[in-house]
């Protein structure tokens, strides 16, 4: 009778105790010495990389420094050492910083998209000579290798002779405060920074773009420009997700730029990197747990970003 019952079960049916447990045992079976090292392998990576996650986490609750320093790192707050005051703090010391982040990183992160687009669609479609056509796509990646610190004097001495606040005196105007300047050089220069790294991207997935739905477009009389517009941008949809993200974490992140551009925290224009980099820090020394809060809530909008888009990242990433 046992066996008839075994042989009744279904272990797909999860309210089946006799089939999950069969199942169980099948997969048990099924394990050899390279999948259990493969899986081992992998909860010790998540482990070593959420492990700081959690720990500064945990921090971010606790009083300071009793807290931190009658607890371990990584163990939760007990009641009384539990406190919300530090996330209040960071919250109100940062919000301004991440309006202002906000005011040059979108723009920013936009343009720089679709002009990497543009120019990866003029590199792969457009009927350039082979001796022209190298010249100009090694320039462009070139860029990709120069690293920050060999662009600030220049970028210094360049915004130095560039009158931008005259250029921008409607602005002024209108009542923006001068003070302004700065986000906006800094919106010319993550954009300039990074065309090149948006343009290879892109590169790469126009290369893969059907040559006879494009040929086919062209004999139907669409223009160079139509095609772009009707066919390569509308399909470009997964590549925009992974660039956005991309450059949108790292301009937001970004904090050597914006020292040299803004230069101080107590600015009305300071981004929120140059206020998280002085948040907690004090002639008593330094506040960790409000640190940690800072660097969570400044984190928040990149993780929204990525929330946003990450069913095209995923496609953009695996094509």
């Amino acid at each position: 009778m046992s066996d008839a019952s075994h042989e009744d079960s279904d272990p797909t049916d999860p309210t089946d105790s006799t089939g999950v447990a069969a199942r169980v045992r099948d997969d048990l079976a099924a394990l050899d010495g390279y999948r259990v090292a493969l899986y081992a392998a992998i909860i010790g990576m998540t482990v070593f990389f959420l492990t700081p996650i959690e720990s500064g986490l945990v921090t971010a609750f606790k009083t300071n420094p009793g807290g931190i320093s009658s607890t371990l790192p990584f163990a939760p707050p007990p009641p009384r050492f539990f406190t919300l005051e530090k996330w209040q703090t960071a919250i109100a010391a940062l919000g301004r910083g991440m309006v202002n982040s906000a005011l040059y990183a979108v723009p920013a992160t936009i343009i720089s998209a679709l002009f990497g687009s543009f120019a990866a669609y003029g590199l792969t479609q457009a009927d350039w000579r082979a001796r022209y056509k190298a010249p100009v796509l090694a320039m462009l990646v070139a860029g990709i290798f120069i690293p920050y610190q060999a662009v600030l004097v220049p970028l210094s001495q360049f915004w130095g002779a560039v009158p931008l606040a005259e250029l921008l005196t409607p602005l002024w105007v209108l009542g923006v405060p001068q003070s302004y300047v700065g986000l906006v050089e800094l919106t010319i220069t993550h954009v300039a920074y990074g065309i090149p790294i948006c343009m290879v991207l892109f590169r790469s997935y126009y290369r893969n773009v059907s040559e006879e739905m494009i040929e086919a477009a062209r004999l139907d009389g669409a223009t160079f420009r139509r095609v772009y517009r009707r066919i390569v941008f509308p399909i470009s949809t997964p590549m925009f997700a992974v660039v956005l993200i991309y450059q949108f974490t790292q301009i937001w992140n970004d904090l050597l730029f914006a020292l040299i551009l803004v230069s101080t925290e107590s600015s009305p224009a300071a981004p929120v990197v140059l206020i998280l980099a002085g948040l907690g820090e004090s002639m008593e020394g330094q506040d960790f747990a409000l640190r940690m809060a800072g660097a969570f809530v400044a984190a928040l909008p990149t993780l929204i970003v990525y929330i946003m888009f990450g069913e095209e990242f995923a496609e953009g990433v695996a094509t």
